[in-house]
């Protein structure tokens, strides 16, 4: 992998990951574009603990523009994007409407290939691959940062998710605080290590995914795939590295090589969920899967509030689901999930696995 950062006009940072070392990335950004002003604060709720952001800046931001105005196509002639160059593998800058920024932490754009009619199930293993290197290598690079307490690399797919740019991209949030669902996982780690005497809940989670064997949906030497016995969401799948590690810097070399032939078949079996083709259990012509796709890493601040627990204990994993409940009906956070934080599954884990498990690439 060679990596290259620039600048863009109005000061963000840009790199590109390249899969050859001889790649150039010389490219200037000719628009003329002015710094970027953001009014992002985060407030913290006395209530409920948690903190939100506030930025006012992105209802400013785009908003589904055509292809031929796509912000993060390489930019060709008199068409000028994000990325000044005319081609790239992957690329990654500083969101010109970020939700986080400055002493409130930071907001980048990943962007997966220069093909805007792909998504990232279309890519091969060596552009997953890289996909990986450039998550791992920003985590690296934000964990530094004074702001930054826990780095967050994600994708949002679809419309109906609320996507507002269809070229395929995802997102890196570097947050100035450990977010609640994080804090959460963590309060029920070191009660359970006190509880056992010293064992690792998110071990002993795996262990009984893969005893009870019902609700797995991959299992590959170095990761397994599973829907978890209390999945929140319609079809939701927890993809881990069967070596504990606390974040993606942890992974070795044989987790890595074998992570995008295993990431790649699982989005690739989210959107033949719907499709009907396998026979037309869904309805056929459905639009491809929406879904988010969440890396859960250990925070980089101190963990003092949580007694017992350091960041070696945490598991790294992703958290892959879609809002889409069945042909043609998403599932809506209606009062009880959104008033009260209790969600209300209409399919059964065992059911979601088995699907999944039907979809399966021959």
């Amino acid at each position: 992998m060679k990596k290259t950062s620039t600048r863009l006009a109005d000061g963000r940072e840009l790199i590109y990951y390249d899969a050859r070392d001889d790649a150039v990335r010389d490219a200037v950004d000719r628009r003329p574009l002015d710094a970027t002003v953001t009014t992002s604060q985060v407030r913290r709720d006395p209530l409920l603990g948690d903190s939100v952001a506030i930025a006012s800046h992105r209802q400013g931001r785009t908003y589904h523009p055509p292809a031929n105005e796509c912000p993060l196509c390489p930019s060709e002639g008199d068409r000028l994007s994000e990325i000044p160059d005319s081609s790239y593998d992957v690329a990654v800058f500083e969101n010109r409407f970020p939700s986080l920024a400055g002493d409130s932490g930071r907001c980048e754009v990943v962007c997966f290939t220069s093909d805007h009619d792909a998504s990232f199930a279309d890519l091969t293993d060596e552009q997953a691959g890289l996909v990986l290197e450039a998550w791992t290598d920003r985590t690296a690079e934000l964990s530094h940062l004074p702001s930054v307490e826990q780095v967050f690399c994600f994708e949002n797919r679809g419309a109906e998710i609320g996507v507002t740019l269809g070229h395929p991209h995802g997102q890196i949030y570097a947050y100035p605080f450990t977010t609640p669902r994080t804090a959460l996982m963590l309060r029920s780690l070191a009660a359970h290590k006190e509880a056992t005497g010293g064992e690792n809940l998110f071990d002993d989670v795996v262990a009984r995914e893969l005893s009870d064997g019902d609700r797995i949906v991959l299992d590959a030497e170095h990761w397994v795939a599973f829907v978890p016995y209390a999945a929140h969401w319609p079809y939701e799948v927890h993809l881990y590295p069967k070596r504990r590690v606390p974040d993606l810097l942890g992974l070795d070399e044989d987790a890595r090589t074998e992570f995008p032939k295993v990431y790649l078949e699982l989005l690739r079996r989210f959107d033949r969920i719907f499709d009907g083709r396998d026979g037309g259990k869904e309805g056929a012509g459905e639009p491809p899967t929406p879904y988010i796709a969440a890396w859960h890493q250990a925070p980089f601040g101190t963990l003092e509030e949580f007694e017992g627990v350091s960041r070696d204990d945490f598991a790294l994993h992703l958290e892959l689901f879609t809002i889409r409940r069945t042909s043609g009906k998403l599932k809506f956070l209606a009062g009880s999930e959104s008033g009260m934080s209790v969600f209300i599954n209409d399919v059964p884990p065992e059911t979601a696995a088995q699907r999944l498990r039907e979809v399966a690439s021959s």
